[in-house]
């Protein structure tokens, strides 16, 4: 039989294999590609200065004390960490009903926010915004006083959160965290009209041109979260999150948070989780196209990974990078992750 008989014949445009079939083609199939400056690194701080503690749920990582932060992080600021994002853990300090810790001068990020900057003047300090780990309660907001609920309410002992009080809040805490020399603050208590808020007083106070707002615009009540909340202690003592975080499928909520974050001044937004929520992140390029969106790849996302290839599933190395590349491909351009340290030696290798 000649062999014209055993082709199939394809149409020129279904030849797709060509374009990739090498490692230099298959790069260029990208629309962007990882670099160091899209990284940005979450880091807990305690108030036990001399504290090294593991996090069992979160491999690899650890609570820092203020007096270990600088020999921690100055290897990673020599392999290229350009920035931060810092949570307080706060374990001695007098938590109560307002969050007073967060914005105390003593407070972990206040002070690991002053040795950063002057310990690595070129890395950017990110602070996390909220109170759910400095509150008695363990919520991310103020409760409203007594004398404002209902009789039912009362009846009831309901416990509810004070959107008011608690924006008025976030302003303070907000605005301490850039007095002590943070370039980014980044509210994550998803308070209704926080970041009007919080950029009128930066504004008010001097520092509209000198810090940055990255919201935390489309944050969903996930599963994700445990081992951060181990991490934090940020565990609520009473209730959940879901009537302030997203429901999972509430894809509409999440564009009009964009949308509305964007309008009320936000440098920044991000989308939160990262793996389950890609759909969003598109849908926040499209929305906001000149704005530079973050994602974060929560602590249930990297433990997830880290126990797939734990269990053999697959190479952890090539996983998290599968993962990060979803990110960019969705149009992330700073992914804040605890592969970080992993992704900056891996970039190197790469070269």
């Amino acid at each position: 039989m000649p062999a014209s008989q055993d082709r199939v014949d394809v149409p020129l445009p279904a030849i797709l294999q060509g374009g990739y079939h090498h490692p230099l083609l298959r790069s260029l199939q990208a629309e962007r590609h990882l670099t160091k400056d899209m990284l940005m690194y979450p880091i807990f701080i305690t108030d036990e200065p001399d504290a090294v503690v593991e996090i069992k749920s979160l491999p690899g990582q650890k609570r820092w004390g203020i007096n270990k932060l600088r020999d921690f992080l100055a290897p990673l600021v020599a392999k290229g960490l350009r920035s931060v994002i810092l949570f307080g853990v706060p374990l001695h300090m007098q938590k109560d009903g307002r969050g007073s810790p967060a914005d105390d001068p003593n407070t972990p990020v206040i002070l690991a926010t002053q040795l950063i900057r002057r310990e690595f003047p070129h890395v950017v300090v990110a602070c996390d915004v909220c109170l759910c780990e400095y509150t008695d309660h363990g919520h991310c907001g103020e409760l409203c006083p007594l004398e404002q609920l209902t009789p039912a309410e009362q009846a009831a002992e309901a416990k509810v959160i004070d959107n008011a009080r608690s924006v008025r809040r976030m302003q303070e805490v907000a605005l301490a965290y850039a007095r002590a020399g943070a370039q980014i603050v980044a509210p994550s208590d998803m308070m209704d009209g926080r970041i009007g808020a919080i950029k009128q007083v930066l504004i008010d106070e001097g520092f509209g041109n000198r810090c940055a707002v990255m919201s935390y615009s489309a944050k969903f009540a996930s599963n994700m979260y445990g081992p951060f909340r181990e991490a934090a202690g940020s565990v609520p003592n009473f209730g959940d999150r879901k009537c302030y975080q997203f429901p999972p499928n509430a894809r509409g909520l999440a564009r009009r948070a964009i949308m509305r974050d964007v309008r009320e001044g936000a440098d920044f937004i991000m989308v939160k989780p990262a793996m389950p929520y890609l759909d969003i992140m598109s849908e926040a390029r499209a929305l906001a196209p000149d704005l530079p969106l973050a994602c974060y790849q929560v602590s249930g996302e990297y433990s997830m990974i880290h126990a797939g290839a734990n269990a053999g599933v697959y190479d952890l190395k090539a996983m998290a990078i599968e993962s990060i590349e979803g990110f960019l491909r969705a149009g992330c351009t700073l992914i804040l992750t605890y592969f970080t340290p992993d992704l900056l030696d891996w970039l190197d290798e790469a070269k």
